[in-house]
């Protein structure tokens, strides 16, 4: 299959057990029927739970090492 965009032929990548189309030239994404609904759905399953603020004062430590950010799975999922 070709990009609509710029007609080069587009690569397929499995990603988690979703095949992902995308160009190599300009990095568009496609996707087929229902794989949209895949990554929302594990997207949701790997959703932090709502901070509890449970009195503790989590200032110094922040200060003291710095934040890792986790990588989402969107990221994992697109990372070409």
């Amino acid at each position: 299959m070709k990009c609509p965009i710029d007609d080069v032929e587009l690569v397929i990548a499995e990603r988690q057990g979703i095949e992902i189309d995308y160009c190599p030239k300009c990095r568009g994404v496609w996707l087929d029927r229902g794989e949209l609904d895949k990554i929302i759905e594990r997207s949701e399953s790997r959703a932090p739970r709502a901070y509890r603020d449970d009195g503790d004062n989590h200032q110094d430590r922040d200060e003291r090492r710095p934040h890792k950010k986790k990588k989402s799975i969107l990221g994992e999922i697109f990372d070409f």
